[in-house]
């Protein structure tokens, strides 16, 4: 009979025996992807975008020692509009990233009221407005544009985008290892296609 355990130099034994596999914390959330992916981009020269510091008005600090000063309390001091914004070859970016765990939509409650406002409010101006949706449970990211939301919503009266939309509709993100997240080849297409706003 052969043993389920395995046993390692360091005299631990491990269980061999894989019953169940927990998908659930795999990978790097979204947001960690698109930072590294900003962060190479940046450090290759293709383009600049950053993510914005949330606005906070700080109300108490603890101060027991300088170098380890802690924040107690501290509040939003107005909605934050999008998580990014930057520009890549002239054109001006500004996008939301956003993760669901469904396996059949987006929730349109996901997205709140001024920041589908703030994204509308950039496509007027000209600029490439969006949203990165990570399907977390199919590890599928795709790029929306947010013209694309608008005309869905003024079509619909559903709370929420079909993953057979995003299927049709959206741009899926190729993923690799550096970046992690191409999604600038889709900007490429998006930018020659001149369909933006």
């Amino acid at each position: 009979m052969v043993s389920d355990l395995i046993n390692y130099p360091n005299l631990k034994k491990v269980s061999n025996n894989r019953k169940e596999i927990n998908y659930a914390n795999r990978g790097m959330s979204l947001e960690k992807d698109l930072d590294l992916t900003n962060e190479f981009y940046r450090s290759s020269g293709k383009a600049v975008i950053h993510k914005k510091p949330i606005p906070l008005q700080i109300v108490s600090v603890d101060y027991q020692r300088r170098s380890a000063a802690k924040i107690t309390e501290a509040y939003f001091k107005i909605p934050s509009t999008t998580d990014y914004n930057g520009v890549y070859r002239g054109y001006y970016l500004d996008f939301d990233a956003k993760e669901t765990n469904s396996l059949s939509s987006f929730p349109f409650s996901s997205l709140h009221r001024h920041q589908f406002e703030h994204l509308n409010a950039v496509r007027e101006q000209g600029g490439i407005a969006f949203l990165i949706i990570r399907f977390s449970r199919r590890d599928e990211d795709y790029l929306v544009l947010a013209k694309d939301i608008e005309a869905f919503r003024q079509e619909n009266l559903r709370k929420s985008l079909p993953y057979d939309w995003f299927k049709q509709k959206a741009f899926k993100i190729r993923n690799s290892l550096n970046p992690r997240l191409c999604y600038l080849e889709v900007i490429d297409i998006i930018i020659k296609e001149a369909d933006y706003v």
